[in-house]
């Protein structure tokens, strides 16, 4: 994990490799370590998401997005999503809701990450 400055935010970037997320728990690893870093935002990568995550009759996108909400951290999740909302219309319509919001997006890399924080 690193942390990188982008304009008035800072972002907690977690690294490629590593755990993956795969119950709503696990969000609580990102959060601590945003936490003690001081950072208001985490990116993490969507090959650090278990396949679940994109399955929204799972309920796990849901869990892990309660939680850095509950604890007033905005989420980016980085990657290129396009070939799962091409297979589902409520993931297609959920990313767009989130991405219409404040404080969770889907981002294709960090350049797009800092578009959306400069807005």
């Amino acid at each position: 994990m690193r942390i990188i400055d982008m304009g008035e935010a800072k972002v907690l970037v977690a690294a490629a490799e590593g755990p993956v997320v795969t119950r709503g728990e696990d969000a609580l690893d990102f959060i601590g370590d945003a936490m003690g870093a001081g950072a208001d935002t985490v990116a993490i990568p969507v090959a650090r998401l278990g396949p679940a995550f994109l399955d929204l009759s799972s309920r796990l996108a849901g869990e892990v997005t309660q939680k850095f909400t509950n604890y007033r951290l905005r989420l980016a999740i980085v990657g290129d999503v396009s070939a799962r909302v091409a297979q589902s219309e409520a993931l297609a319509a959920y990313v767009v809701e989130c991405n219409r919001g404040r404080g969770i997006w889907f981002v294709e890399d960090l350049d797009g990450l800092r578009a959306r924080l400069e807005r």
